[in-house]
């Protein structure tokens, strides 16, 4: 089974050819750091539970997971809350290939809006 980073590093390689210009970036958040890059970072302002990926174009924030055994933490869920409360979207990607289709869904559905 697939890392969290190998999937998403997939899914951000295939968003890139797939939907050229539109720009996406990571969310630095995750990973272990020591206690004072962790503190700088914090005061600097990094939040837990901030989405892995960002598409400003289409307001669309993508969480990323591995295939099999990831779940929202509390955090997660209530930036997932807050951001939709913005107007913004969310996808949860259980693995990049539902990702992808979560992705091409919501461009079908609102490819007139963006």
């Amino acid at each position: 089974m697939k890392t969290e980073h190998e999937e998403q590093r997939e899914l951000v390689s295939w968003f890139r050819k797939e939907f050229r210009p539109v720009r996406i970036f990571a969310i630095p958040n995750g990973g272990l750091r020591n206690k004072s890059v962790a503190a700088k970072l914090k005061v600097e302002g990094v939040s837990a539970g901030v989405p892995d990926l960002y598409v400003p174009a289409w307001r669309l924030w993508i969480e990323m997971k591995r295939e099999k055994g990831g779940r929202l933490s509390d955090n997660q869920k209530d930036w997932r809350d807050y951001l939709q409360s913005t107007g913004s979207y969310f996808i949860l990607g259980e693995g990049c290939e539902k990702a992808k289709e979560k992705i091409i869904r919501f461009y079908e559905e609102n490819a007139f809006k963006l």
